[in-house]
């Protein structure tokens, strides 16, 4: 770097300092935000699924006593009904 260019630099940070010193400050108007009413109830079913038990631990236990029992009955019907409504076009 040269020597006599620090007083150019010099001079220009003074200029640049004198000028911030004097310009008014922009106005600055507030942010905000507005949720709407369906972002509400998302975040209170979010809220909701979060607090939830991933298990039904008691009806999965019931379960697997009936079935290590033999006792597991699941009638035809219902399971003809389930099938063909994964089944339905």
């Amino acid at each position: 770097m040269r020597i006599d260019a620090m007083s150019e630099i010099t001079q220009l940070y003074q200029v640049n300092s004198t000028r911030k010193k004097t310009e008014k400050p922009a106005s600055y108007s507030k942010d905000s935000v507005e949720i709407s009413s369906f972002g509400r109830d998302l975040q209170i079913a979010k809220q909701a699924v979060a607090q939830a038990e991933d298990v039904r631990t008691e009806r999965v236990q019931k379960l697997k006593t009936s079935m290590a029992n033999g006792t597991y009955n699941v009638p035809m019907s219902a399971l003809a009904d389930k099938l063909l409504n994964g089944f339905t076009i």
